[in-house]
């Protein structure tokens, strides 16, 4: 999908000859599901808008015919107004010859024929599908499909992919559609410049549309790189002309010209909606995000969350795993079974001599027992693949993510996450994000390098970068903020306060500061709120099964790589002097002992390790309750795990990340030397 992108004067053939299916539709019309029943090929299905981000492909049969269907980003135009959309415009103007479906949601329909209508303008064929007309039904917003496809001239197919209702007709329809007459009349002006670029793009018959002009016209300036560049200078002209020649902005004109097209169309074909009705679902959604009663409710999910996440899943599944499975089975017979092959190198001196020459400060010992030695550290040592990456991944981190997800795919599918995001936007909007930006952050409390990942979903490059710094500085994982909780019981409500007071206005300080200094804009709040519904258990296991497999596939290699650069240092002695580097900082600056840098350096690999290495210094006595919360804050504001850390170069570019990281590193140690000289104020006065 990489080269849709590419500057051309006409936009990049997708790769491969097979004939194509392509889904494009608003966000939240269940477009990724229906994707699923015509590929038998699930993914992520989600209430919250944006949730495909990325472009997600499969073979199918649709009406005995080979297509591969194309899942492209929710759109809510042609005219893209984040990259979601830029990418689904780039795939439809890539995709010639290819037959487009699109997926609309029955109760919104003047919402859906806005987008049919820009697509009839780019001249394309498509069908129309009104998926959830279940819902439509329950909520008195049925629409006549055949009225409707006799207006606009083009196949219409009322569905409802969650019941798997009327798919097969849907399927037959799908193959060489018809293309639509439906039409906006635009003011004088605005129809000339149509024909004066038109005119100039006459040797580019793939451009050649009204949908181009117009996006032209609107001033899309991602649509710059498929035209010709010898002809940019000349559109720019005939849009200020057409400018001169109307009262309100172009792309005001045109979008009211198209809005009063779609209501002629509603009322040519009879298509009546009634208001939805009042029940207790609507009174309970607008509950959820009312400015007041919202927050009691929110409490109450995040109580919830607490009790099925943090007490069941990272406490009573964690020990069972960690302890039962792990701790007395998996990790004995691994060490059994790597101690047994290691007696390998007494048939094969050669291979023994090999790893024990590289052995450092091994000399003394036969080459046998240097390659023993070896084999067993790097595999269940204390830096061991399986006596630490796999155990942390596996035994600690995937219960809470599994369970995490659990509870996270109920918010999903009831549609509570969108009512969250309104409660919070204008929260957010004073960090320079909007209220979608509350998915990765209550995301990061399961796992933060998880979170990174799904900060795609966010319209802009500035967001994303905001969010990916303040889940790295302020968020900490469950898993970490188990042991965090631990180490605050005995502290007392003053100090707890302490670290909450320092911890939350840390991410809105430098939320605020980011907004200032991070280059670009933050995108625009447009969302749409879906009813309340009772959630499907098979669509949260969908999700669950799905997102689990992500997890298995993208994080726990992460975990193995950063555990085999702790056992790396260690190998090469290099740990103990980055121990003692570090010390004089730990010692000085944040008045800790000594051995409190060991902590901060395993906190690198594992969140939770580190906070464990100071949870055991307070339960032995080496740390009072001052030096605790001192270290607690820290080691919550301290630079994100090495899997985090390797997420957000990939993610956000290795500058960017390596920038975060730096940052983190220096703010989360001078915020404790901040704190330990404070209290030694308050002490001496």
């Amino acid at each position: 999908m990489s080269q849709l992108a590419a500057s051309c004067h006409r936009p990049a053939t997708l790769p491969g000859a097979e004939p194509r299916l392509l889904l494009i539709g608003n966000p939240n019309v269940g477009k990724s599901l229906l994707f699923g029943c015509l590929t038998k090929r699930y993914v992520t299905v989600s209430n919250y808008p944006g949730t495909t981000v990325e472009i997600t492909s499969a073979r199918a049969t649709i009406a005995g015919e080979s297509r591969l269907v194309i899942d492209t980003p929710g759109t809510n135009g042609l005219v893209p107004q984040s990259d979601d959309e830029r990418v689904a415009r780039d795939i439809l103007l890539s995709s010639p010859g290819a037959d487009v479906m699109q997926v609309g949601d029955m109760s919104n329909i003047r919402r859906t024929l806005l987008l049919s209508l820009q697509i009839a303008e780019h001249e394309m064929p498509f069908t129309l599908c009104l998926n959830m007309s279940d819902e439509a039904k329950q909520r008195d917003a049925e629409v006549d499909p055949v009225a409707l496809a006799a207006a606009i001239g083009i196949p219409v197919v009322a569905t409802s992919a969650l019941r798997r209702w009327n798919l097969e007709r849907l399927k037959r329809e799908a193959i060489r559609p018809a293309r639509s007459r439906i039409s906006a009349e635009y003011p004088a002006a605005i129809e000339e410049a149509i024909a004066e670029i038109l005119e100039v793009l006459d040797g580019s018959p793939d451009l050649a549309t009204r949908g181009i002009a117009l996006s032209i016209l609107s001033g899309d300036e991602t649509l710059k790189r498929f035209l010709p560049e010898e002809s940019l200078d000349e559109f720019d002209a005939i849009r200020e002309r057409a400018q001169a020649r109307v009262t309100q902005p172009l792309s005001w004109t045109i979008v009211n010209a198209r809005l009063n097209a779609v209501d002629r169309i509603l009322g040519r074909a009879a298509v009546v909606q009634s208001l939805p009705r009042s029940s207790f679902r609507e009174w309970f959604g607008a509950l959820t995000m009312h400015p007041v009663w919202g927050w009691p409710f929110l409490l109450g999910v995040l109580y919830i969350a607490w009790l099925f996440v943090g007490k069941f899943g990272a406490g009573i599944v964690v020990n069972f795993v960690e302890n039962t499975i792990f701790q007395q089975h998996v990790n004995v017979w691994t060490i059994k079974l790597v101690d047994f092959v290691a007696r390998f190198p007494h048939q094969h001196p050669a291979v023994g001599g090999v790893i024990g020459a590289a052995y450092v400060g091994a000399a003394h010992l036969s080459t046998a027992q240097q390659f023993a030695r070896f084999f067993h550290d790097l595999l269940v040592g204390p830096y061991g693949v399986v006596t630490m990456a796999l155990t942390y991944a596996i035994a600690i981190v995937l219960p809470v993510v599994i369970t995490f997800f659990t509870f996270f795919g109920v918010l999903e599918d009831s549609g509570y996450l969108p009512r969250l995001a309104v409660m919070l936007n204008r929260l957010f909007r004073r960090m320079g994000l909007n209220g979608k930006a509350v998915l990765p952050m209550v995301l990061g409390l399961g796992c933060d390098t998880m979170a990174t990942l799904t900060t795609r979903i966010l319209e802009t490059k500035k967001e994303m970068v905001i969010v990916t710094l303040l889940l790295a500085l302020g968020v900490p994982c469950s898993a970490q903020l188990g042991v965090i909780m631990a180490m605050l019981g005995p502290l007392g409500i003053g100090l707890a306060s302490v670290w909450v007071g320092v911890t939350v206005g840390t991410i809105f300080l430098v939320g605020w500061l980011a907004a200032k200094l991070v280059p670009g804009k933050a995108g625009d709040f447009i969302l749409e709120i879906p009813p309340i519904r009772t959630p499907k258990l098979s669509n949260i296991l969908i999700k669950v099964l799905a997102r689990t497999e992500w997890y298995l596939k993208e994080a726990v290699p992460l975990f193995v790589v950063g555990t085999l650069l702790l056992y790396l240092l260690d190998f090469l002695h290099l740990l103990t002097k980055l121990q003692r580097l570090l010390a004089p900082i730990v010692v000085g600056g944040l008045g800790l002992p000594a051995q409190a840098s060991n902590a901060f350096l395993i906190g690198f690999l594992r969140r939770d390790y580190g906070a464990a290495g100071l949870y055991a210094m307070q339960k032995a006595g080496a740390l009072n309750p001052v030096q605790t919360v001192v270290a607690l804050t820290v080691i919550t504001l301290f630079i994100p795990c090495v899997a985090n850390f390797l997420v957000m170069l990939k993610e956000r570019g290795t500058k960017t990340g390596l920038a975060i990281a730096g940052f983190i590193f220096v703010y989360s140690f001078g915020i404790g030397w901040l704190m330990n000289f404070a209290f030694h104020l308050v002490h001496m006065a």
